[in-house]
């Protein structure tokens, strides 16, 4: 398979032609040093429902220490993001995107390589945990609260929140469980709990492709807001139109390696040459 062409912040992340530079005042938000990501699986098949086969293959792994397959999810990742960017991360499934993201979040060690971050970074993707039970006006205040947010800051926002995700506009839906939601309904809260608050490095993962398309131009003009706030937006999509819409900067990952990072129009054309769309 042929390899895209890499640009020169592959090798030195620093020197992003399309991100701003120390010289020129750019402030870092994120640096990815050589990021090393693995997984590993361990014990067999059987019993795997069991609790006490758990136990046993914990027991067996201490013995052996040997994991039974190894998933090397990210390979080798350099890059550095700056505050006011946005970022779109691209690439086929299973490529590593999530997965970057999640270290970044510091959610997943690396298993060489260093991420140092500035600030708070905030993950959402469109699995983020709210509570089913709990309804959507609940979990508007336990989010807020959840993200470092005062009940005094919620309450100033609640009304915001609700009128941006769209919730209301068909019934009184925000006073019902969670569970009665759809899962575009669900993600279009989640992401208008999130994006009320400014963020230092805020990631999307996914949470745009849910929405219709007014409520995508509603996120995407909040994305624009949040980096005129001097924080730092990751965005994963599927969707290369919400990624040349929000984006000006791309890093696109294939198989776990940085094949190419560069202005948002060149990477995409790269990219949909490499998948024939």
């Amino acid at each position: 398979m042929a390899v895209a062409e890499r640009t020169e912040a592959d090798s030195n992340p620093a020197d992003s032609p399309n991100a701003p530079s120390a010289a020129t005042g750019g402030i870092p938000t994120v640096i990815a040093d050589e990021v090393h990501i693995v997984y590993r699986v361990y014990g067999g098949t059987k019993g795997k429902g069991s609790a006490t086969a758990a136990l046993n293959r914990i027991v067996r792994r201490g013995k052996a220490g040997r994991a039974v397959r190894e998933v090397h999810a990210v390979r080798g990742v350099s890059f550095t993001a700056y505050r006011g960017e946005a970022i779109g991360l691209i690439g086929s499934n299973g490529s590593g995107k999530s997965t970057l993201l999640r270290a970044i979040a510091g959610l997943l060690p690396p298993e060489r390589g260093t991420v140092y971050t500035d600030g708070q970074p905030s993950l959402l993707g469109v699995n983020a945990a709210l509570m089913n039970d709990l309804t959507g006006e609940r979990n508007v205040v336990l989010g807020g609260l959840a993200m470092g947010m005062s009940r005094d800051q919620v309450q100033e926002r609640y009304q915001h929140i609700v009128d941006f995700s769209g919730i209301n506009e068909k019934g009184d839906f925000i006073t019902l469980p969670m569970r009665t939601y759809s899962s575009g309904m669900a993600a279009r809260l989640r992401f208008s709990i999130a994006a009320a608050k400014d963020h230092d490095v805020l990631m999307i993962d996914e949470a745009l492709a849910t929405g219709d398309k007014k409520f995508q131009k509603r996120s995407e003009a909040r994305i624009r807001e949040l980096r005129k706030e001097a924080g730092t937006v990751f965005l994963v999509s599927h969707n290369n139109k919400s990624i040349r819409d929000t984006c000006e900067r791309v890093l696109w990952l294939e198989h776990g390696e940085l094949r190419m990072d560069g202005p948002t129009a060149d990477v995409l054309k790269e990219y949909e040459k490499f998948t024939g769309k």
